[in-house]
């Protein structure tokens, strides 16, 4: 019989936590926790998901495709606009477009201001 685990929480490396979660709240819509701090931060997701922050001295950011600095980490989110659109608001927010683009039109690579790769996808 398999172990009952349910995913109640994901922490992300940074140098400056705060920033990262702005940027994931204005990206998400989630809610800050109350508790987040200049080492910790936090957003409050859907069905209890918690998306953390940490502060990590002398971080280095993942090198993808490459991997001369691992990933370590990859999310993927569904969007509910135009994949165009999505992907422009996103820019603005403060992420980035990697130039290896491995999906086509089904999906985009961005990373954000820490330069975790992340995905997203239409709906």
């Amino acid at each position: 019989m398999p172990l009952q685990m349910k995913l109640v929480a994901i922490t992300l490396d940074c140098p400056d936590p705060p920033a990262l979660a702005a940027f994931y709240q204005q990206a998400t819509g989630l809610e800050p926790h109350p508790k987040s701090d200049a080492d910790f931060a936090g957003l409050n997701g859907e069905y209890g998901l918690f998306i953390g922050f940490q502060r990590v001295d002398d971080y280095r950011a993942p090198s993808w495709p490459d991997q001369i600095v691992p990933q370590q980490l990859h999310i993927c989110f569904k969007v509910e606009d135009d994949l165009d659109e999505a992907e422009a608001r996103l820019l603005e927010l403060g992420a980035g477009k990697p130039d290896h683009q491995p999906h086509g039109d089904r999906a985009r690579v961005l990373t954000d201001p820490a330069g975790h790769p992340f995905c997203i996808t239409a709906r």
